[in-house]
């Protein structure tokens, strides 16, 4: 699971997300300009979903966000956490779409998909499970060539759940690094649990980037990063939030009774009221089980889908 603590700069109070689109809210939110950072946002009407690309194209705006320079497309589909299989193709499809402008995908290439995440633990299980559900191709290539599969081209798609360290003992950087440079990938694609800012957004967002993706950071663990520098390989990360920390719910909902209070006055009662603990309390929905099953197949398709044509 991954994490990114934004330095929020109240006092002791911190935001704890993973998505590109709330900190950009956050700035908006106190009148902030941020330089070389563009946003770009559309509403799908008659899909009830919203796309919104944030780009950071300097050095500047990767200083003012706290992430690296390159390209977020966050998905907002509310009914992503129902059982609506109509529904959950139609996102299938946008997440193929964008995938397809993020990799140029016209020519055969080797893709190694990496589920990030602990199985075991249902809001960390997501990577794993959508791996389970990928059509994988490599092999089978491999062994009988395209004919094998009745193609004259085809993507040839291979990947792993790598567990997390206490499970294996090793980075996950480091088993993905020695399946990299064992297998040779044209681009690595990694899954993975992510935190929000809103509980509005848990399992209902979806974020894509093309600046890889800081496995285990979800639970404030600092691992080595899949990223294009550390692999030598482009890496897409995709994301859904599945939790959120307890201190944020505890700041919403005591802000909210909180308003007739000077700015002040608010937030030295919120700093005495948000006890350290609750910035270690991560919160998940309580049908979290199904909507990662629903979460895994919708994203797994959306992959199969734009590496089934060359």
């Amino acid at each position: 699971m991954k994490k990114q603590e934004d330095a929020d700069m109240s006092g002791s109070r911190r935001i704890r997300t993973d998505l590109a689109l709330e900190t950009t809210e956050r700035f908006a939110e106190e009148n902030t300009e941020i330089r070389g950072v563009e946003v770009h946002e559309e509403y799908d009407e008659e899909k009830d979903v919203r796309t919104t690309v944030v780009k950071i194209v300097t050095e500047n705006g990767a200083k003012s966000m706290g992430r690296p320079q390159g390209t977020y497309i966050t998905i907002e589909a509310p009914e992503l956490s129902t059982p609506d299989e109509d529904y959950h193709r139609e996102i299938s499809e946008e997440i193929s779409t964008h995938l397809r402008k993020l990799i140029d995908l016209e020519k055969e290439k080797s893709v190694l998909v990496i589920g990030l995440g602990n199985a075991a633990i249902t809001a960390d299980a997501l990577g794993p499970q959508v791996v389970d559900n990928l059509l994988m191709t490599r092999h089978i290539i491999k062994e009988y060539g395209l004919r094998g599969i009745k193609h004259k081209k085809m993507h040839r798609i291979s990947g792993i759940a790598p567990g997390v360290m206490a499970q294996t003992g090793m980075e996950t950087a480091e088993i993905v690094q020695g399946i990299v440079s064992e297998t040779k990938p044209d681009v690595v694609v990694a899954i993975d649990a992510l935190a929000a800012r809103s509980v509005r957004r848990l399992s209902r967002t979806i974020q894509i980037t093309d600046t890889g993706i800081h496995p285990g950071s979800g639970v404030g663990n600092h691992r080595n990063g899949l990223t294009e520098e550390n692999l030598q390989v482009k890496v897409i990360g995709i994301g859904v939030p599945t939790v959120v920390d307890a201190a944020t719910i505890v700041h919403d909902s005591m802000a909210h009774l909180l308003d007739t209070l000077e700015e002040t006055e608010q937030k030295e009662f919120l700093d005495e009221m948000i006890t350290p603990n609750l910035y270690s309390m991560f919160v998940t929905p309580k049908d979290v089980d199904e909507t990662i099953k629903y979460l895994s197949f919708t994203i797994s398709e959306g992959l199969n889908i734009a590496f089934s044509q060359v």
